[in-house]
């Protein structure tokens, strides 16, 4: 008799996400909270030990604004992570402010992709 077919091996879960904000926020929208649930859900599926965020900004405000403005992006997806069960030990940060954008852009331009968080899985 012939062998039982191998299960297929699970997909691979995504291991970058983009969370977006809204100009001058570090709420979560509701969109933006999607994202990290199903970053969230990922991380727990694909049994990921390490998350590293990092929050940036547009270049619309002063410099040292938006370095604070990305700080406190990533502490709202961090807060968004662990409130969806991954363990706060798991997750590191940085900010970057407006030093890494998406798409570059003059000083002064609001730019929504820029205003965003990086989710890594390491």
């Amino acid at each position: 008799a012939p062998a039982p077919a191998a299960a297929p091996a699970p997909q691979p879960v995504p291991r970058n996400y983009l969370v977006f904000f809204d100009f001058d926020k570090s709420d979560l929208t509701p969109d933006a909270r999607q994202i990290v649930k199903l970053a969230a859900d990922n991380a727990k599926k694909g049994g990921i030990s390490r998350i590293h965020l990092i929050g940036h900004a547009d270049r619309s405000g002063p410099a040292a604004y938006n370095m604070a403005l990305s700080q406190r992006r990533a502490s709202s997806v961090q807060t968004a992570l662990t409130a969806d069960g991954v363990t706060a030990g798991q997750i590191s940060s940085e900010a970057r402010g407006e030093t890494d954008p998406l798409v570059p852009t003059a000083d002064g331009v609001r730019e929504p992709q820029n205003r965003r968080v990086e989710i890594i899985f390491r």
